[in-house]
């Protein structure tokens, strides 16, 4: 007589936040980097919200398989988000670091080496977050919220760490999120954390890929110049339709097809509406076809009619939310390339209480970057996931002058599960 085969362990999984990742994002700041980026970010308004996508995260990976052991660290670097679902947890030894919005955080999202020590008074560093993850070394997976300078972080760890390293993935919080190692958003990452745990305990071992950590010079991006770096890459889950991807970039695409994108644009406008110009160098070609000076990476808002007219350049998202109220307004978006995106990555003013008083979206992309994503969604990640929903279905892309085709869109969390 046999007997019931026993339930598979549940697993552990780890769980590190960088609460501070992101915040420069809705601010118009365009990274998080440095306590001087963060204590501005925080006076025009901005709030975190890492522990609260990650904290999404974790109620994800908890609905699918109940039972997961987790395993973190005190205060807003993980044990405050996993405390906000109400599960349970342990704690790994260490001193309780303070985070925002009181005191905003040192660099854990980005940065050099040299700031490790740096940020401000209280607030975590680089190094806290190299710290956590030597700690959480015996995870069967580490799950980290932040952006790509915290990837950088845990990168460094996992060096340290070696033959030791668990796997690990990445929840998207920062502004931009170029690397790969990312899941495409939080309920995805609690998606595939659950499926890796299923295929550990079923066979002695989940499959994982290399994914690449990429990084830029934040002071460089503000000033309009983005040169990613390749810094190395990590052991994630394998499920490529969960992962964002690397971002590619435009560099290849034909000018003309831009400009006629940008024609096709300004064909399409009417006097007296006011455009939001989301960041990219397809949307910038749209503010050169009106004649006017606008950002290559910050949201910019321009009016249509004799003359055209740039009502704001680089603006944060109160000062978007006011100059879209109770006017006729619509946002100008391109898709990112090599991971299509078109709300949620490096346009975060555009929040889901501005895209309430919008009345209309146009999005843009060449047919190269729709060819890319071979067959994929489009993606929103807002923060909102029953905005996002709304947003699913399909949508007319503009791909050049008099061109356009009509494409499917999906939000983040429901692109795995």
């Amino acid at each position: 007589m046999t007997g019931r085969a026993a339930a598979p362990p549940p697993g552990v999984v780890g769980l590190v936040v960088n609460p501070v990742a992101g915040l420069g994002g809705p601010a118009g700041l365009k990274g998080s980097d440095g306590a001087g980026t963060q204590r501005a970010a925080l006076a025009r308004g901005a709030t975190p919200r890492a522990g609260e996508r990650a904290a999404r995260a974790v109620r994800t990976l908890l609905a699918r398989r109940p039972g997961t052991r987790l395993l973190t660290v005190p205060g807003p670097m993980g044990e405050d988000s996993v405390r906000a679902h109400e599960a349970a947890y342990d704690l790994v030894p260490g001193e309780r670091v303070s985070g925002p919005p009181d005191r905003p955080a040192g660099r854990a999202a980005g940065g050099t080496a040299s700031d490790a020590s740096g940020g401000v008074a209280g607030g975590t560093t680089a190094r806290d977050t190299r710290r956590a993850v030597a700690a959480l070394a015996d995870v069967d997976l580490l799950l980290f919220a932040g952006g790509d300078g915290t990837a950088r972080d845990v990168l460094d760890a996992i060096r340290e760490l070696g033959d030791r390293a668990p796997a690990v993935l990445g929840i998207p919080a920062g502004v931009k999120v170029y690397s790969g190692c990312f899941a495409v958003g939080p309920a995805a990452a609690g998606f595939l954390a659950a499926d890796f745990l299923h295929g550990r305990a079923q066979a002695a071992g989940g499959r994982t890929v290399e994914a690449e950590v990429v990084d830029l010079d934040e002071e460089a991006y503000r000033r309009g110049l983005v040169s990613p770096r390749l810094y190395g890459s990590l052991r994630v889950p394998a499920a490529p339709v969960a992962l964002s991807g690397r971002k590619a970039g435009s560099s290849g695409t034909a000018p003309g097809t831009v400009d006629g994108i940008a024609r096709e644009v300004v064909a399409r406008m009417r006097p007296g509406v006011r455009y939001v110009l989301g960041p990219g160098a397809t949307t910038q070609a749209v503010g050169r076809a009106l004649g006017l000076a606008t950002t290559l990476l910050g949201v910019d808002v321009a009016e249509f009619g004799d003359p055209h007219r740039l009502v704001a350049a680089d603006v944060s998202e109160a000062e978007l939310y006011d100059l879209v109220t109770g006017t006729e307004a619509v946002a100008v978006l391109s898709v990112i390339g090599g991971q299509g995106f078109v709300l949620g990555r490096g346009n975060q003013q555009v929040s889901p209480r501005v895209l309430d008083a919008l009345t209309g979206m146009l999005v843009l992309a060449t047919p190269h970057k729709l060819a890319a994503l071979g067959g994929r969604p489009l993606l929103a990640d807002t923060g909102d996931e029953e905005l996002d929903s709304k947003l699913g279905g399909h949508v007319q892309v503009i791909t050049g002058h008099r061109e356009s085709t009509i494409y499917r869109v999906r939000a983040a969390s429901e692109e795995y599960g």
